[in-house]
């Protein structure tokens, strides 16, 4: 049930924020690399085929930007309840730094950036904003995702 009733605080905000998940380690297979260009119907040669993908920019297999979707990161946990039982989600952004390669360790950690309290047309929401970044094994950054989700 939604309320119009204010329910975060600054010191609510200020407690939330920064929080992270568990670092979590996604290891990127040859296979499922291509096993995904082809689920996602993308013919692109450095997605799943060595020999052209070995002649392109990259010397080699590369996976699909929306690959990154696999390495699951374990969500932060707001360290309060939040009264509301109905959850939105309100996308994504993503941006790309690296190229994700068969053999990579890509570790992810999910990190709240945000936390606002907005009133909408069904009363007070609470607007959570988390920033994943996925990390390679030479400590390089590969992308970060920015994640809104609303509670109301």
């Amino acid at each position: 049930m939604s309320t119009d009733s204010t329910f975060l605080t600054e010191e609510m905000r200020q407690q939330a924020i920064g929080v992270e998940g568990k670092p979590t380690v996604y290891e990127v297979e040859r296979g499922a690399i291509i096993k995904f260009a082809e689920a996602i119907g993308d013919e692109n040669p450095f997605f799943n085929e060595d020999t052209a993908a070995r002649k392109g920019q990259y010397g080699g297999l590369v996976a699909p930007p929306t690959f990154l979707r696999c390495a699951i990161s374990s969500k932060p946990d707001i360290p309060f309840d939040v009264p509301f039982d109905r959850r939105l989600d309100g996308g994504s952004e993503w941006e790309y730094f690296q190229p994700i390669r068969p053999k990579d360790r890509i570790t992810t950690v999910s990190r709240i950036s945000d936390l606002v309290e907005r009133q909408g047309r069904l009363g007070t929401m609470i607007i959570t904003t988390v920033v994943t970044t996925y990390t390679n094994q030479f400590n390089e950054l590969a992308a970060t995702q920015t994640t809104t989700s609303l509670c109301y």
